[in-house]
């Protein structure tokens, strides 16, 4: 259970820091009980929709018989890693943020958002974590992590507006941050496959 914890906070806590910028953009324009809520339900419905899209693509990686294959998806986060180091993109983000919102249907708007700006990012992540799994509980745990770090997340948003100097620092340093947390999850999800361990009986 510590380790479903773990593992749902670390995938979390990798997709989530360029969110929170996201999140902070937004909430610098919507800043009533009514309008956070609406944006809060636009977090909420769009991060269900990524994690089901990832479900469903776990469930078919799942049919491939062995682990070490299956461990391959691993791949997917250190490249994403490797990009994102290469591409530092929070403002551009931060830009197209701005140019979707819409205070007529604010939660859908939040909702496109959150799918098209964490949408490729997310899956990378959850897929590969999803398709580990060995028995429900574990995924239940995480999913609860996962709604437990949503709602951490939004709350550390609201507070941050007030803050310039942390959205400066997350501008500085997420991406970075990001990147390595990303390569560490795919070495690690390689590493508990034993993919690395086969790649190296097939090279020596």
């Amino acid at each position: 259970m510590i380790n479903a914890i773990l593992t749902g906070i670390t995938a979390y806590l990798s997709t989530g820091i360029d969110y929170i910028l996201i999140l902070m953009t937004v909430l610098t324009f919507y800043q009533t009980t009514k309008e956070r809520l609406k944006v809060y339900l636009g977090d909420v419905l769009g991060t269900i929709c990524l994690v089901s899209i990832s479900l469903m693509f776990s469930i078919s990686a799942r049919l491939i018989p062995e682990k070490w294959v299956l461990g391959l998806l691993g791949i997917i986060p250190i490249m994403i890693g490797a990009y994102i180091l290469f591409k530092l993109n929070s403002e551009d983000e931060q830009e197209q943020v701005v140019k979707r919102l819409s205070k007529n249907n604010l939660i859908l708007s939040v909702t496109i958002i959150t799918i098209t700006t964490c949408g490729a990012d997310n899956i990378g992540i959850y897929v590969p974590i999803f398709a580990q799994v060995n028995h429900w509980g574990e995924l239940v745990v995480i999913l609860m992590t996962f709604f437990a770090m949503l709602n951490l997340f939004f709350v550390l948003a609201i507070c941050f507006v007030k803050i310039p100097v942390i959205e400066t620092l997350l501008q500085k340093y997420g991406d970075i941050f990001t990147a390595i947390v990303y390569i560490g999850i795919g070495i690690f999800i390689m590493v508990e496959s034993d993919t690395i361990t086969k790649l190296i009986q097939f090279i020596s």
